[in-house]
This record gives C-alpha cells, sequence and structure tokens, in this order.
C-alpha cells in the first residue's frame, strides 16, 4: 500500500509545483525587456513635464479636494478639464447622470478614424474625502490632457476617445453611481466598438528606497521587484494579449522599467480602477498605475499634493503611454 500512497503524494506535489509556473508563463511573464534605470528627458519630454506640473497643480493644489462633499471643486474640474481639452482644439462633451439630486458629468473628446473602433483612454477627476488628490487622481487626469493634445488633429485609424470620469471614489466606487460604470454601460447599451480601454490611475510617484514596493498578495513579490521605481500595468486575463501588447510597446522606449500582469480580477488591487467598469462589459481593459496603495505613503491622506510627485519619471510615463496609443490606434481592424 505504501507505493501507491506514495505515488499519489508525489502527483499532488507535482501538481502544486506546476501552478507558480503556469501563473508565471500565462499571467506575469510579459514580453520585452526593460531598462535598468529611468532614462533623462528628451526636450520635448522637458516640455511634457511642465504641462504635468502645470495640470497636477492646478487639480491637486489650486481646486484641491473635490467630491459630492465639495461639489463646487468637483465642478470646478470638471470646467478645467472642458477647457483643457478645448484650448486644444478638441469638442469636449458632458456625459451626465445624477448622485444624490447633484448632476455629476463623465467629460468626453473625440477624434475620428478611419474605422469606428474605439481606443479609449480615461482617469477619474474626484479625489476621495480629506484628501486634495494631486496623485490620485490628478496625475492621471493630467496624463489623459496631455495626450489627449498631442492626439489633437492628428489622423489615426482607429478612433481616439478621451474621457474623464466623475464618481471613481469611495462612496460610490463599484456601485451603481461611479462615473465609469455609468459610461461603460451606455457604451454597451450603444454597442460601441471599444477595442482597448486604458485607465491611467495614480502615474506620479516613484521611489529608489529597497523594501519601497509591497504587493496585495504575498506570492506576487516572488515574481515582481521590491523596489518602487516601475510603473505597473494591470488588466484581467480576458485582457491578457492587451496587457502584452501595451507592455511591449512601453518597453521598446526603454525609457523607463514597467510589470505587467494580466491576473484573476478577484485579486485584491487589479480592478481598483475605472477599467474594472468596462470589464463588467465585456470590454478588454487595463490600468497604469504606481500602485499607490502598495508603494505611495500619502495614498488618500491630506499629504497627497502636487510637491510629492516625481514630475520626471512621470513625463516617462505618459511619454510611453504617448507611443502605445499610437500603436493602438494605427492598428488596422
Amino acid at each position: 500500500m505504501a507505493r501507491p500512497f506514495l505515488f499519489s503524494i508525489l502527483r499532488i506535489v507535482g501538481a502544486l509545483a506546476v501552478i507558480p509556473l503556469l501563473t508565471w508563463l500565462f499571467m506575469i511573464r510579459m514580453p520585452g525587456i526593460n531598462p535598468p534605470s529611468a532614462a533623462a528627458l528628451s526636450p520635448a519630454e522637458m516640455n511634457l513635464r511642465a504641462e504635468l506640473v502645470a495640470d497636477v497643480q492646478k487639480l491637486g493644489g489650486d481646486i484641491g479636494e473635490r467630491n459630492l462633499s465639495h461639489y463646487s471643486a468637483l465642478n470646478d474640474a470638471a470646467a478645467f478639464i472642458e477647457k483643457s481639452f478645448a484650448d486644444a482644439g478638441l469638442g469636449p462633451r458632458r456625459d451626465s447622470y445624477q448622485v444624490e439630486g447633484k448632476a455629476c458629468h463623465n467629460i468626453e473628446v473625440e477624434i475620428r478614424g478611419a474605422s469606428p473602433e474605439i481606443v479609449l483612454i480615461g482617469a477619474h477627476y474626484d479625489s476621495v474625502l480629506g484628501a486634495p488628490g494631486a496623485n490620485d487622481n490628478g496625475s492621471g487626469v493630467a496624463g489623459l490632457l496631455a495626450l489627449a493634445r498631442r492626439f489633437a488633429g492628428k489622423p489615426m485609424n482607429r478612433t481616439l476617445r478621451f474621457v474623464a470620469f466623475a464618481n471613481e471614489e469611495p462612496p460610490y466606487f463599484q456601485t451603481a453611481q461611479m462615473g465609469s460604470l455609468v459610461y461603460a454601460q451606455r457604451c454597451h447599451d450603444r454597442r460601441d466598438p471599444i477595442t482597448a480601454m486604458i485607465s491611467l490611475e495614480t502615474i506620479g510617484y516613484f521611489s529608489d528606497a529597497p523594501h519601497s514596493q509591497i504587493y496585495p498578495s504575498p506570492g506576487l513579490g516572488a515574481f515582481y521587484p521590491t523596489t518602487g521605481n516601475f510603473i505597473g500595468l494591470v488588466g484581467n486575463v480576458q485582457s491578457r494579449a492587451l496587457v502584452r501588447r501595451v507592455i511591449k510597446v512601453f518597453r521598446e522606449t526603454a525609457k523607463l522599467p514597467a510589470e505587467g500582469a494580466a491576473l484573476p480580477a478577484f485579486i485584491s488591487g487589479v480592478g481598483w480602477s475605472d477599467h474594472w467598469a468596462f470589464w463588467q462589459q465585456g470590454y478588454r481593459a487595463l490600468m497604469v498605475t504606481d500602485t499607490a496603495l502598495f508603494r505611495y505613503p500619502h495614498y488618500h491622506t491630506a499629504k497627497d499634493t502636487p510637491d510629492k510627485l516625481d514630475y520626471d519619471r512621470f513625463a516617462l510615463v505618459v511619454s510611453g503611454m504617448q507611443k502605445v496609443t499610437d500603436d493602438l490606434a494605427a492598428a488596422r481592424p
């Protein structure tokens, strides 16, 4: 009887050993090679840096906390975003809905391509209660505006859509009143052919300190760096092909280390932004993030102010995402 029992144990051990290998092969292993560190900024990236500084200062400094409890500031942020789009020669449109008797606005612009297929770049512009939201998510909105400026008037094959969302933060997060969920549902109802959605979520903080990066699941630390000097690209398993394509193009820029994963949505942190809303409607989507909760010491606090961001590496993120957007929008159907 000992031999069959031993074989059973060996089979179990073998199966358990295969699980990490399959996880690495199908969810974590990504194409391309990272540069060893961040590169110096080009002249164009220096100009981009100045834009990011100004826009984060406006949102996270001048306007500050912006949510339904600070409704006037939330509307000021919406107006600023609309003006920024308009100044770039784009025609902003409010996609509005009601929350607690107050009008809330998702703000979109569209650059029509030769194909009706849509590449959507989004970021939420509200901040959590008690925080001015410079990194969360003034950085994402600043990146959104910078990308929109660079593609305004540029002919592409696929249609580009840039959207700023309301009410991503609690208490509306992953509820029917979350701005991106309202928007994604309307896209689904209209049958909008969105081929890729990218959520820009806290993209401005980096650290070279040892052990500055933690992870939502202990096992992930075996596969990824423990220093928070990279940008993360995270999707669900269904968006694996999109994650791999985006990180490949981003790494080809050789400007800033990037780590990617296509993980089950139930893992903590994987769905913590507006890309989650598009998963609910069957769209492929991913989040670009500095993994704030797992790195940024001022996450969701009153100290999330514009001076805390690393604008050089922030500019490299947006520069890389410009190349990613160009690749996705240039693709043939």
